[in-house]
């Protein structure tokens, strides 16, 4: 094993704020959570955190080497990313009055259905491919890892985002009676949809 307990510690502090981080997940969680509870709401933190072990998988076997070798390639992972984050941000602030639980690919009712919207949403999570090809590389050399290593590294990629999605869904669970009132929905879209657009002005001020 070439990466010390201390990177995995640091690395797992950075899941744990990507985690915190509204996105694409975030919003997916929430409108199971409300439109189906926890039950609902669990098959899609699973799906989510496999589609997180893909990423750190895609980033060893070469996307490092991409970056190395195009210097504009995470440049425009970063414009992608802010106009992504800035439109859905627009679009839940635009839409605040409509309700979560409404018929979507999002709350089709189903285990199944529900763990396969995770594994589209975290794939098609520009705020997970910022951090899995441009912040890995960061912390560990990608040229000398074992198959130990990446053990090591996909386990806390799946573990710390389930957890973490888990305790969401489940406090979602708990008070969604008072969340599905329309009052309620607008003003979680709103701060929801100012969040996105936050983080987009963040990323593109870094």
């Amino acid at each position: 094993m070439t990466i010390s307990p201390y990177d995995l510690l640091l690395y797992a502090g950075a899941l744990v704020i990507l985690f915190m981080t509204p996105g694409p997940v975030w919003v997916a969680l929430l409108a199971r959570s409300l439109s189906g509870g926890f039950q609902a709401a669990w098959p899609l933190a699973i799906g989510v955190a496999v589609g997180d072990i893909l990423w750190p998988l895609v980033a060893v076997l070469g996307v490092a080497w991409l970056v190395s070798e195009f210097a504009g390639f995470m440049d425009v992972l970063k414009y992608v990313a802010i106009l992504v984050f800035m439109l859905m941000g627009a679009a839940l602030i635009r839409n605040a009055d409509h309700a979560l639980d409404a018929n979507s690919r999002l709350t089709r009712p189903g285990m199944w259905a529900g763990f396969v919207a995770g594994v589209a949403v975290i794939i098609g999570n520009p705020k997970a491919v910022l951090f899995y090809m441009g912040v890995l590389p960061g912390f560990f050399d990608l040229s000398a890892v074992t198959v130990i290593d990446m053990i090591a590294i996909c386990t806390l990629s799946f573990i710390v985002p389930l957890v973490g999605n888990l305790v969401l869904a489940a406090s979602v669970d708990r008070v969604r009676g008072l969340l599905k009132s329309p009052a309620a929905v607008r003003r979680m879209n709103v701060v929801a949809g100012c969040l996105l657009i936050g983080v987009g002005v963040v990323i593109g001020l870094t």
